[in-house]
């Protein structure tokens, strides 16, 4: 959801509770007004009637309301001195109406010529039910103007005075490290803008360089490892040739395995760096089905060494956008390790699907930790040539396109990789 749009929602939201207290309030407060303004009126009445009654005593007789809006009738002494004004509400038939109607009720008492009478003084009000309702729908015309004036406001104004955020935005989307671009000064009045975007060419100045002086230390620190550990490699590979007695000859081996594997080591961690860094800008759309076709086929040596049977299904063919090197590499070292961690004489199946990669192995050990095989030097097993490198730079392309790798067991060791 956008700011602007979550923003809007919020203060819909308030708006309405505040709108639902405030009309709930302007009711009762209403309704008040409403009350006192009847009990005046029902006051006026009462005195008139008495005043009338002084002059027209053959009103005191009207004990039923009928076509007036009052009744008397004679109390005891006692019985009026008890009586106090009471307002109430009450309903009375209405003959047009055909129905029970609200009305609002006044009961008193007075004393003329020494004689007391109830005087009972009714008159009509407003129906509770047709008040709440035109409240309600006044309430509901108000809060849907104010919502419709929100979103046009929101559409026009306010998204061309966020305008200058939206475009730093947009700018940082399209921004890379290993080819940066002039990043253009926003015209805008708001301090705040002004301040943002400024904060954000400096941090990106300051991670440009930074990635710079990364990326050089590393190019040069793995090429001043490989120079050297090419050359003891090659010194010891002379001195293999010549005599030496069985535990020299040992020794030597043991030294060239360990350089071979810093080897290894050192070209792998160099590659995890260039992929995390996105230093393979090249992309193009691949068929990842010839290229597990080609891997196949460099690997076959290898497969018929360990006497491997590999099964190659396609169902579809995988087409990614990626770089096609990188694309190369992730299907090397999926086969490469079920290779390496298969037992000899066992199998290996690579499926290829129209949006799926699988591989899968044959192996003596049991499931693996799927939750860390991908990291960087986990090792399960007792392969001891194995930089545990090889899933985490798979790990790694993955994550860089976007893809999907997961592991599973069921009767085999099975890598499967989903495109989004």
């Amino acid at each position: 959801m956008k700011l602007l749009n979550y923003t809007s929602l919020w203060f819909i939201i308030a708006l309405f509770l505040i709108l639902l207290i405030w009309a709930g309030s302007f009711y009762f407060i209403m309704l008040d007004e409403i009350y006192d303004s009847i009990d005046d009126g029902l006051e006026n009445q009462k005195a008139l009637i008495i005043q009338k009654a002084a002059q027209d005593p053959s009103i005191l007789e009207r004990e039923n309301f009928d076509e007036s809006n009052y009744q008397i009738r004679k109390i005891p002494a006692h019985q009026a001195f008890a009586y106090r004004d009471v307002y109430k509400d009450t309903l009375m038939y209405m003959q047009v109406e055909k129905d029970f109607e609200p009305v609002r009720l006044l009961t008193t008492a007075f004393e003329y010529q020494g004689e007391y009478y109830e005087l009972r003084v009714i008159t009509s009000m407003v129906e509770e039910d047709d008040l709440i309702e035109d409240l309600l729908i006044s309430l509901l015309v108000l809060f849907l103007g104010i919502t419709a004036s929100m979103v046009i406001l929101n559409n026009f104004l306010l998204k061309r005075i966020w305008q200058p955020f939206y475009m730093l935005l947009d700018r940082l989307r399209n921004f890379k490290l290993d080819d940066p671009k002039p990043f253009p000064a926003t015209e805008t009045k708001i301090e705040e803008f002004k301040l943002l975007e400024t904060s954000l060419q400096k941090l990106l100045e300051k991670n440009v360089q930074t990635f710079n002086e990364q990326k050089q230390f590393i190019e040069n620190a793995a090429h001043e490892l490989q120079t050297p550990l090419a050359i003891s490699l090659n010194k010891l590979e002379l001195m293999v040739n010549r005599p030496l007695d069985e535990e020299q000859l040992g020794l030597a081996a043991s030294v060239m395995d360990n350089l071979e594997r810093l080897i290894r080591l050192n070209k792998s961690l160099l590659l995890l760096s260039r992929i995390n860094n996105q230093q393979y800008v090249e992309e193009e759309e691949v068929a990842l089905n010839a290229v597990a076709k080609k891997v196949v086929r460099d690997f076959s040596d290898q497969l018929e060494y360990k006497n491997l049977q590999l099964t190659l299904e396609e169902k579809g063919i995988f087409k990614a956008t990626m770089n096609p090197d990188l694309a190369h590499i992730l299907l090397v070292n999926l086969l490469k390790n079920a290779i390496v961690h298969n037992q000899p004489g066992g199998e290996v199946l690579v499926l290829l699907e129209d949006h799926r990669l699988s591989i899968a192995n044959t192996s003596r050990t049991a499931p693996l930790d799927g939750k860390r095989i991908f990291e960087r030097f986990f090792k399960q097993g007792s392969n001891g040539n194995s930089t545990g490198l090889g899933l985490a730079i798979v790990k790694a392309i993955t994550d860089l396109y976007g893809f999907r790798m997961q592991y599973s067991y069921r009767d085999k060791h099975f890598f499967t990789l989903t495109k989004a």
